[in-house]
């Protein structure tokens, strides 16, 4: 999905600019993590009405061009235990 950023929108006046799924309060993090947690497709749209199949594809791509790009992972914080 090229155009995911059309699904996705940060204000500093809407969820402290966390980012979210334009025109909801929805923060993109929560269906990260829920996916993360094995929640399927369908229970994160019966969960959250708003959101569209593309704004959860859109939360995916997201995420894989946020691995892709090394600043926003900060691997060397994190050691391994």
């Amino acid at each position: 999905m090229r155009d995911f950023w059309k699904y996705l929108d940060s204000d500093p006046k809407i969820c402290h600019g966390q980012l979210r799924f334009a025109n909801t309060r929805i923060m993109v993090y929560q269906v990260l993590e829920a996916l993360a947690e094995g929640a399927t497709e369908q229970e994160l749209l019966d969960s959250f009405p708003t959101l569209s199949r593309e704004h959860l594809r859109a939360a995916i791509a997201f995420g894989a061009e946020a691995a892709r790009d090394e600043t926003f992972l900060p691997l060397s914080d994190k050691k391994a235990s």
